[in-house]
Order: structure tokens, then sequence, then C-alpha cells
């Protein structure tokens, strides 16, 4: 039987437009430093890609400086400047900010002073989608970007970080995308390269299938893909709740990412479901994948007012372009199944 992959929030797969486009940049042999033509091929390769990125960001007229990922992303713009957060950010995020921002039972984070504050857009456990105020810092958009029409130039925010992993394109690249003239010092010094903001010979590989994947994206987007998602996401939510689930469900009355089902079985923990659900053929994660495999509570869910025990149990299954009915509905048959057998044991 194939196995079904449900943790599209922890990486997606590689898409076929991506992988084409990669394949394509490995022929160029130039380093895009150099002045010869075969650096200027390579140097337009990365251009293309700025151009791809900006535009499916809508971000024209700002500057996309290509990093690792979005992690790099944050250490780049709050190295320089610590800005307030909330306990449900990203760790990439929790490890540079000034953690006191408050955060409601329903996940929503209360912002005082916009320009010293950073919120993400959408969050990568829950699912849940913020109201970014006017004038932010920084937003991380790393889920949101590819499932949500955004577009940078109409949020408000002073720079926002994504990355390729999340929208079908490679591991190991990603963007901070700022309004022109904004002063941001280079945590990584050298040659001056990504304008002066990011130092070190770029990833022209990567950075080609990153532009291919976000242009790929957007036309997803567009021609209505994360809607039919969506739609399998609330088959499946009502499957668990049909299937006389005992669980908690986080955000089911708020709006969220299209593709993510966040739910907690107290007494069960949600690193021995996502064990046994592997066993049976699924992926799916107890959390953030740059936390899962830590045995503690869901932070997100701590900080929403969960008890640590609700926190402990939490699962999260992300669904993807490729994800079909039959999938969501032959892992809830799988699922309720075990929660019955787990129920026994208890009792």
């Amino acid at each position: 039987m194939k196995r079904i992959y449900l943790d599209h929030n922890a990486t997606t797969p590689l898409r076929s437009e991506a992988k084409v486009a990669m394949i394509a940049a490995m022929e160029a042999v130039g380093n895009p430093s150099s002045v010869h033509a075969e650096g200027r091929a390579a140097k337009a390769i990365i251009e293309r890609a700025r151009q791809q990125v900006a535009s499916a960001f809508g971000a024209d007229g700002a500057d996309v400086v290509f990093t690792s990922g979005s992690t790099e992303g944050a250490a780049l713009v709050m190295g320089a400047r610590q800005l307030h957060g909330a306990a449900v950010e990203h760790d990439a995020i929790r490890a540079w900010s000034i953690e006191d921002l408050s955060v409601d039972t329903a996940g929503k984070v209360q912002v005082s002073d916009p320009e010293i504050s950073t919120m993400q857009l959408a969050n990568s456990e829950t699912g849940i989608i913020q109201v970014l105020p006017e004038g932010l810092a920084l937003t991380d958009a790393t889920q949101a970007f590819g499932k949500l029409p955004v577009a940078f130039n109409w949020m408000g925010t002073t720079a926002a970080l994504i990355s390729a992993h999340k929208l079908g394109g490679p591991k190991g690249v990603g963007a901070v995308v700022m309004k022109r003239g904004t002063d941001l010092p280079a945590q990584i010094k050298g040659g001056g390269q990504e304008m002066g903001r990011r130092s070190g010979t770029e990833n022209v590989i990567g950075i080609a299938g990153f532009g291919a994947a976000a242009e790929a994206a957007v036309r997803d987007l567009e021609a209505g893909v994360w809607k039919k998602v969506e739609q399998f996401r609330n088959i499946l939510e009502l499957a668990l709740v049909e299937g006389e689930s005992k669980s908690i469900f986080i955000g089911k009355d708020m709006r969220r990412l299209p593709n993510t089902l966040c739910f907690a079985t107290p007494g069960w923990k949600g690193e021995t479901q996502v064990m046994q659900m592997d066993l049976a053929g699924f992926a799916i994660s107890a959390g953030s994948a740059c936390s899962s495999g830590k045995v503690r509570a869901s932070a997100v869910l701590t900080a929403m007012g969960y008890s640590e025990e609700v926190a402990q149990s939490a699962i999260r299954i992300s669904l993807g372009p490729e994800t079909t009915e039959e999938d969501v509905l032959r892992f809830a048959e799988t699922w309720l199944h075990k929660e019955k057998k787990h129920r026994a044991r208890m009792a």
C-alpha cells in the first residue's frame, strides 16, 4: 500500500517546474560575481529568479535578498534589530525576539507597537491566520506564501520572510523581502553579494528552483487548487468528528491555512501518534518540523492557554495539492481505529 504524505507544512515535494529549472542551472559554470560571459549567464539566472519571486509575492519594487531559508532571514533582520514577538512564533523568530506580545485563546496576537514588532502571517502548527497591523516591522510569511493570495506591497510591513521548500522549491534557499531603501546591515560579511546584505557566492541552482516554484505556486493558487485542498481538509475534519473522536480541534472556528488541521487527544502523546501513523503508512507531524523530535509540549498551544497535557497530545496534518479525498478518508479511518484502541487500553 502506498505511503500518504500529510506533512506539507514541514516541507513540500519538489515541483517538476523547479526541478527543470535547477537542472538547467547546473549547466551554468560561471560565478555570478564574475564579469565574463559565463559569470553573466549565472547572474542572469539569479536575476530572473529574483523577478519571479518578487512578482509571485506581489513585491515588485521591493528588494529580494536570497538567503539559505527563513531561519537565516530571521537572523539577518533581527540580528541587527531586536523586535517584540509572541510565543506562537516559529523558533527561528523566538530565538531573536523579546517575547512579550500576548496571545488570546483563539491564537490571535496582540500588537501595541507594530514598528518594533514581528508577527507571523500564518502559524505552521495550527494554521491560524493573523491580521497584520499597518507598519509592522517584520512578518514571517513562510507558511502563507503559495497557499494564500498575499502581496507584500499591500501588507504594510517593512520586511517579510519566505522559503522555497514550503511551496515546492528546493530546501536550503529562501529570501528576505523588504521595502526598497530599508537599512539592513549584513550579518554575513565578505564580497558584498545580494546588494551588500548577504555575502557569499549565491546558490544559483537553488535560487533557480525557488523562482520557478514561486511562479508555479501562484498559477496553482489562481487556478483554485488550494480551494480543493481546503475541501479535503474539511472532509477530514468532519470524518474525525463524526467518528466520535475525543479530540480538541485547534482553531476550528478561526480563519486557517487551507491545508492545515491541528487537533489534540489528551492522554495520547503526539509523538506516539506520529510513530504509530508512520508505521501505518502516513507521514504527519507533532508540530513544527524544526521542533519535532524534541519531547516537549507545543509552545504554540501553551501560549494559547491549553494545558500541558493537551499541548503534548497535539498532531498536525498538512495537505498538499496532490492529496486526494481517498487519502484523507483513509487517514481518518486508520487514525480513528488507533484512537479507539488507545481508549480501550486506558479504560
